[in-house]
């Protein structure tokens, strides 16, 4: 029977010789094989590079979004709430109380753009949870699609208006 320890070594040194850096370590083996030697890259004073987006994760986090545009504001918030009254008409679950589900979730809908909305990359859902939750406090129907259908449309829609807007033109 043949001893494994003398197989194996000879078998990652013939696999791995592209490892194989200029210095070189040794292991030996005690068994009652002979001694074989293993090589293995060295990693003592390699210097290995740093990520390449480590300076990126910094330049992205110091980037500043744009403010608020309140005249984009006003406008987006017309083209939601047209939007939204002829979706949620639609529907038979929201009966006479359609025009007040669309008032709520307008007017959360028109702070957030008027105070936290500067461009693509600051669309944040939190203002959708926030239409289904006034919703359902005020025991309207419907918060939850109405909050649905509020965040499909700005999805298509916001970051789209926004860049041609400030394009220059609807300016």
């Amino acid at each position: 029977m043949s001893c494994l320890t003398s197989f194996v070594p000879s078998l990652i040194s013939s696999l791995l010789p592209s490892l194989c850096f200029s210095r070189t370590h040794s292991i030996s083996t005690t068994a009652t094989c002979k001694q074989q030697r293993f090589l293995f890259p060295s990693v003592k004073g390699t210097k290995f590079p740093t990520l390449p987006f480590s300076s990126t994760i910094t330049r992205a986090a110091e980037y500043k979004f744009p403010d608020p545009i309140p005249d984009f504001a006003d406008a987006e918030t017309e083209k939601f709430k047209s939007h939204l009254i002829k979706k949620l008409s639609k529907k038979d679950m929201y009966g006479e109380s359609v025009e007040e589900v669309v008032g709520v979730c307008t007017e959360i809908f028109s702070t957030f753009l008027h105070s936290e909305y500067g461009g693509p990359g600051t669309l944040l859902v939190l203002p959708f949870v926030d239409m289904a939750d006034a919703l359902n406090e005020r025991g309207l129907p419907g918060g939850p699609q109405a909050a649905r259908a509020a965040i499909k449309w700005a999805q298509d829609h916001v970051d789209k208006d926004w860049k041609e807007w400030t394009s220059g033109d609807n300016n």
